[in-house]
């Protein structure tokens, strides 16, 4: 029988970080392909098959955090950042634009290593659960698809989510109408939001919001609950 090793793609210009990198994650039974800006990049994505990418912010040809919000808008696979920027508001851009992790210059691999192996985890918890329930739910027009882990907005047009805003969105159906503390949710979130921190939630409940936004006067479902937490507001109607 054969087994399956997690491909992941290593996306840097700096040819030694790719070798050190690629060392690292072949001695833990991944397979590493590597891309050297963002054209390569997209081309390899193209084929498929990639679980993971290690993406550098400083390309060559496209802006990291461009091609973070372009991977993201087409699929889910998880996205660790790699930055040398001292500026921590490009760390802050990068997750809010849908990257999973991320990790300054200089960096130890074994580090890197340790976070994609928690990311593949938990997204293969997250894939196991759907594929034990084949609930939706409703609210608004909406439709939060369980079996394919996306939404479904009022055109019926599908919106790819991440694992850590399908968690959160689930914790939100779930538990419509209640006012849960950013510690409630990281705790129900099991690890997914990254970071244990207020602004790890924060930064989740904002990037969800914006794919529950279809303009400017769309009402907000995520109420902010001053002193308190966030809210779902809307009525959820749950089908099995």
């Amino acid at each position: 029988m054969s087994v399956h090793h997690h491909k992941i793609l290593i996306v840097d210009d700096d040819t030694e970080i790719c070798s050190l990198v690629m060392k690292h994650l072949q001695r833990s039974s991944y397979d590493a392909v590597v891309a050297h800006n963002g054209k390569q990049m997209m081309a390899r994505l193209a084929k498929g098959g990639v679980d993971a990418i290690v993406l550098d912010l400083n390309l060559p040809d496209t802006d990291g955090l461009e091609l973070c919000r372009k991977v993201r808008a087409e699929i889910d696979t998880p996205i660790i950042i790699l930055t040398a920027r001292g500026d921590p508001v490009d760390r802050i851009i990068g997750l809010e634009l849908g990257a999973d992790d991320y990790l300054a210059k200089p960096f130890e691999p074994r580090e890197l290593v340790a976070r994609i192996r928690s990311i593949l985890r938990r997204t293969m918890r997250a894939e196991a659960a759907v594929g034990s329930d084949n609930a939706s739910y409703s609210f608004n027009g909406w439709t939060l698809s369980v079996d394919h882990r996306a939404l479904i907005d009022l055109d019926d047009r599908m919106i790819s989510l991440s694992g850590a805003e399908y968690r959160l969105l689930r914790i939100f159906v779930d538990n419509p109408g209640v006012t849960l503390s950013r510690e409630k949710l990281l705790d129900l979130g099991a690890g997914e939001f990254g970071a244990s921190q207020d602004r790890a939630i924060d930064l989740q409940v904002s990037r969800l919001r914006s794919k529950l936004r279809r303009d400017a006067t769309t009402e907000e479902f995520i109420k902010t609950v001053r002193h308190a937490g966030y809210c779902f507001d809307v009525e959820v109607i749950s089908s099995q």
